[in-house]
């Protein structure tokens, strides 16, 4: 059984950090690409950050580069997103995902599409305070 357990998140103020974790079970981790998205309400979901596990490739969107790190620890079939410098428009549920990237695809694609991944972890809130 395939399984996305994410933990982290919370409450912090502007200027804070927090780091997100995706723990994975049931599938070969290294073939596999996890992504980061934000959903807000009213707002359609936000492609955040990816990892290629095949290749270690990674992306951001340009509203967290240089402030979110994402990187991944395959003894641990673990992925974790640090988020620095948090301002209050990063509130929002955040969800990793994860799936079998095609051969060679552009990490643009992986955290914007069209490409469709195959499971989903929970989601955990993250609120950041003014």
């Amino acid at each position: 059984e395939v399984q996305l357990v994410q933990s982290g998140g919370g409450l912090v103020q502007a200027g804070e950090s927090l780091t997100l974790s995706c723990a994975t079970s049931g599938f070969s981790f290294d073939d596999y690409a996890i992504g980061w998205f934000r959903q807000v309400p009213g707002r359609e979901r936000e492609g955040i950050s990816c990892i290629n596990n095949s290749d270690g490739r990674t992306d951001y969107a340009d509203s967290v580069k240089g402030r979110f790190t994402v990187s991944s620890d395959n003894a641990k079939s673990t992925v974790y997103l640090q988020l620095k410098f948090l301002k209050p428009e990063d509130t929002g549920v955040y969800s990793c995902a994860a799936g079998v990237p095609p051969p060679n695809v552009p990490t643009r694609i992986l955290l914007h599409g069209p490409w469709e991944y195959d499971y989903w972890g929970q989601g955990t809130q993250v609120t950041v305070s003014s």
